[in-house]
């Protein structure tokens, strides 16, 4: 049998990113939920941190994204070496002067041999092949003598080269061109740096063309300085005149600002990345390189301009590279420009706040950065909201979102399955029924049929046993022993209340939660798997009022208050359990601490340590409880003394149970509990 293989094929923009769920993205967010009581800073951390899928499949969120925007900006400072395009320039200097050298000794050389020549040709009485004599040798021989010292007084730096060069007449033609080329290559990438986008061509440009783009960049100094000043630019008037400069979404004034910003600002970053001497040695060779002393001194001013307005500090600071690849000058602007969009990026992931903000982020300039996978796990991650409230699981309101019924039910499905994940290792608290329930549903046992039974006839095989009794044959005859009925499944009919503790002392000692994820778990199962069962919920502080499952999840601190008023709690619960028709009727009281408040006479007394009055009270509602047949059973989440007196004291009343739980068991201890009181019997 050949092994399985997988198949992989190049990203081309076709495939398909596994499709979140909303199932997967509620039960991501049910732990946050349940913690914080927040769906929307849930929501906000879900897309910050990412999850993963049922299937181990990852879904990162904006900080794996941010970090793989680091690790590609960090590929790069490894790679490349930013002092080498001082080294291009050198090297490129470096090759001119060496071809100039030996163009200077190859010609004075074959001078000298033709000379030889001639005066051979002379003694053999044979006419010269030119005119070359001893006066024309020394002559170019002083020629060369002079381009040498020249040459040999250049300096060391490429700047001082640069301008020596300048005046100096080649001998070689090529390499007068090829200094030509570097001087036009280096004045072209400095402006076209800063003015990117313009319709003619600085390669074609003239020393005209040069004096009239100084002209444009004194006008641009003059009207940026009124701008600083407060007076009125004349923006229109300048981009009238000068606008073919410049790329044609420039609307404003800040707009050339940000525009000049980003082009001179990523040529500064340059700069700042090198050594101090290596700044030094490019500034001075680009100055070298602009011939036009105009146009310098406004690029300078420019400079200074745009600093200020920046605060008089460098526009962006530098990196350190690391690597040993070499660049030129177009390729490091190029590098440059590509850390800072991954810079840019990194800062619209990082202001990210809410749903909203993730529109800011720039899709496209995400998908040239990572790829096409990145940008379709954000456009996934963008749509997180919009997915849940698709599925109906969530809803707007003027907070933001909160859930729906269905969401809530999600909620305790991811809560219940957590539970039971424990109870599969540790079964507790199983019991016998106190009442055995009516008669329930049909299953597919059968039995002879005896008297009582309910008539649920299974007619195939009750007319196959009157075959096999009497034989083939019409008419079949049957007698009482052939009647074959179904079995039946009987099952309680429960009413339950839980009644929460909402005092503060339960979120300060970390109890709620585990308690509210019970809650949720508990009406889960009800609805799922017994129906027909009666679910309230009852949270208490200071007085007691019913919750709908729907107010769970999004429960805060801030709704929490001081006191423990049991007894109003007991009251709400024995009127809500009078409605309903439950053969076993219980409630499941989750608490950290004895009774503090009580009401009499319509007041609410609240006090701390409990009076006894606040005791007596909710003794006597335990008391009504009992008689109308309604048990309690007691999960104390704290073992203080007052609390174990009071508990034990409500159990001899009522004959309810008392557990001692942990936050990390209540749910074991609940839920088994309540699964032991369906059990079947089979009629």
């Amino acid at each position: 049998m050949s092994p399985h293989r997988n198949r992989y094929s190049r990203w081309d923009g076709t495939q398909q990113i596994n499709p979140i769920t909303p199932d997967e993205i509620l039960r991501a967010l049910a732990d946050d939920l349940l913690n914080e009581g927040d769906l929307n800073l849930a929501m906000q951390r879900l897309f910050r941190f990412g999850f993963d899928g049922e299937n181990g499949e990852r879904f990162p969120g904006l900080r794996e994204m941010i970090e793989r925007l680091r690790q590609q900006r960090q590929k790069q400072l490894q790679r490349y070496d930013m002092g080498s395009v001082l080294g291009e320039i050198e090297e490129k200097l470096r090759e001119i002067l060496a071809a100039e050298r030996s163009t200077i000794d190859d010609r004075v050389t074959s001078s000298r041999e033709r000379l030889a020549e001639n005066q051979a040709d002379r003694e053999r009485g044979e006419e010269p092949a030119d005119s070359l004599d001893e006066g024309l040798q020394q002559m170019l021989e002083q020629i060369a003598g002079r381009k040498r010292a020249q040459l040999d007084a250049l300096p060391d730096d490429p700047a001082g080269r640069i301008r020596g060069l300048q005046d100096y007449e080649f001998m070689n033609q090529e390499a007068g061109e090829a200094f030509r080329e570097l001087l036009e290559q280096l004045r072209q990438q400095v402006l076209e740096q800063s003015f990117q986008g313009m319709q003619q061509s600085l390669s074609s440009m003239s020393p005209e063309d040069l004096a009239e783009m100084a002209q444009m960049m004194r006008e641009m100094n003059e009207m940026l300085e009124r701008h600083q000043r407060g007076e009125e630019p004349g923006f229109n008037e300048f981009m009238h005149r000068w606008g073919h400069y410049f790329d044609g979404d420039i609307n404003s004034i800040e707009d050339l600002i940000e525009h000049m910003r980003q082009r001179m600002g990523a040529m500064q970053q340059m700069l700042n990345s090198m050594s101090e001497e290596q700044r030094a040695q490019l500034l001075d060779s680009m100055r070298a390189a602009m011939e036009n002393p105009a146009l310098q001194e406004q690029m300078e001013r420019l400079g200074q301009n745009l600093g200020q307005m920046m605060g008089g500090r460098d526009w962006r600071e530098g990196f350190e590279f690391s690597g040993e690849e070499s660049l030129d000058f177009a390729e490091a602007m190029r590098i440059m420009d590509q850390l800072n969009e991954i810079d840019e990026l990194e800062r619209q992931m990082r202001d990210v706040r809410n749903w909203n903000d993730l529109a800011d982020i720039d899709e496209e300039k995400l998908r040239q950065l990572l790829g096409e996978e990145e940008a379709e796990q954000l456009n996934q991650l963008t749509q997180l909201a919009q997915t849940l409230e698709d599925a109906g699981l969530i809803k707007k309101n003027r907070r933001g979102y909160e859930l729906t019924p269905q969401g809530v039910r999600k909620i305790g499905e991811k809560a219940l399955e957590d539970i039971f994940l424990h109870l599969k290792k540790d079964r507790i608290g199983q019991h016998e029924l106190a009442q055995v329930g009516g008669a329930g549903e049909r299953i597919d046992q059968t039995k002879t049929y005896e008297f009582g039974d309910p008539f649920l006839l299974d007619l195939p095989k009750t007319v196959m046993n009157a075959v096999q009794r009497q034989g083939a044959g019409a008419p079949v005859n049957l007698a009482p022993s052939d009647f074959e009925v179904y079995r039946t499944e009987v099952v309680t009919r429960s009413s339950t209340v839980i009644m929460v503790d909402l005092s503060r002392s339960m979120f300060y000692n970390g109890c709620f939660n585990a308690a509210r994820k019970v809650t949720l778990a508990l009406e889960s199962l009800i609805r799922s798997k017994y129906p027909r069962d009666d679910l309230s919920i009852i949270g208490f502080s200071y007085t007691a009022r019913e919750l709908k499952p729907t107010d769970l999840p999004t429960l805060s601190w801030n709704e929490y208050e001081y006191g423990t008023n049991l007894q109003h709690g007991l009251q709400i619960a024995r009127q809500i359990l009078a409605r309903q028709r439950g053969s076993n009727k219980q409630i499941i009281l989750i608490t950290d601490g004895e009774p503090t408040a009580h009401i009499e006479g319509g007041q609410v007394h609240f006090h701390y340590p409990p009076m006894p009055s606040t005791i007596l009270a909710t003794q006597k509602e335990v008391l009504r409880c009992t008689r109308e047949g309604i048990t309690i059973n007691t999960f104390m989440l704290e073992q203080t003394p007052y609390l174990v007196q009071f508990v034990n004291e409500l159990s001899r009343i009522n004959g309810g149970r008392v557990f001692i739980a942990t936050p990390d068991r209540l749910g074991e201890y609940i839920l088994v509990d309540y699964v032991a009181h369906k059990q079947s019997w089979i009629g």
